[in-house]
């Protein structure tokens, strides 16, 4: 709780003083995901270059502020060749489609995901998009957590044994209640758009959270990182942020 609550007052200094502040914190904390998954992909030697991953990192979030969609695009395929060559003149022949892939894996999750909160942010209410989107996310995640402990009792799927139909519902309704809320107040939009925001954010944050644990599973590691205690990594956080971005960037983009 101590730490959300550091990370929440971070979010929200940064947010609503300068936009670009927040820009900041969110490239450092992507960043730091980033070297999470490219250290848990080297124990099983699968060799993905941080360097280039974290420059197409920060390209990727000023294209998406400062130019837009189409220019986030481009720096993504750009990125990715980059990619493809560097892998080419670094380690010979064998593991190229591997670490090439896997490279090109990390550089679209998280990395270009998480842009799409840049641009959120560069809209000019982008302070309150982003808050809603970080709201019906935690709400999600809170919402799961309260009912899976005190109703879970069946489990969703055997990917991640603790999550359950229960905790799942608990999520849909805090994340909905939570959108429709937030969206009407802060965004002036209806109540409908703001639960259809807030339910769609509960199903991809689930859908997050299960990628994660699949890759987790796959790798043979319980947690991405230590850095955050009683967390474990950034990416255990942000994995259900990422998976969330698109849908509600559209969704914004749309009724807004």
């Amino acid at each position: 709780m101590a730490v959300g609550l550091v990370l929440g007052a971070l979010v929200l200094g940064t947010l609503y003083t300068v936009k670009e502040l927040f820009l900041l914190v969110l490239v450092g904390a992507v960043g730091v995901g980033v070297l999470e998954l490219v250290k848990a992909f080297a124990t099983r030697d699968i060799k993905v270059p941080a360097v280039p991953v974290l420059a197409a990192l920060v390209a990727m979030q000023a294209a998406a502020y400062w130019f837009g969609p189409v220019w986030l695009l481009a720096t993504f395929a750009a990125f990715a060749f980059v990619l493809l060559i560097w892998r080419m003149f670094s380690d010979g022949t064998d593991g190229y489609v591997r670490d090439a892939s896997a490279s090109v894996f990390i550089l679209f999750y998280p990395a270009m995901l998480s842009t799409f909160a840049a641009l959120l942010l560069k809209a000019p209410d982008g302070d309150h998009r982003v808050l809603v989107f970080i709201a019906v996310t935690v709400a999600s995640d809170i919402g799961g957590y309260v009912a899976g402990v005190l109703f879970g009792r069946h489990p969703m799927t055997a990917i991640s044994p603790r999550k359950t139909w229960e905790g799942f519902t608990g999520s849909v309704v805090g994340s909905t209640v939570v959108g429709a809320w937030l969206v009407t107040w802060l965004l002036g939009g209806d109540l409908w758009q703001g639960a259809l925001i807030g339910a769609l954010a509960a199903a991809l944050a689930t859908v997050g959270d299960l990628v994660e644990s699949m890759i987790k599973r796959d790798l043979g590691i319980k947690d991405l990182g230590t850095i955050l205690p009683g967390h474990g990594g950034l990416m255990d956080r942000l994995d259900s942020l990422v998976t969330t971005l698109v849908p509600v960037w559209v969704l914004m983009t749309l009724f807004l």
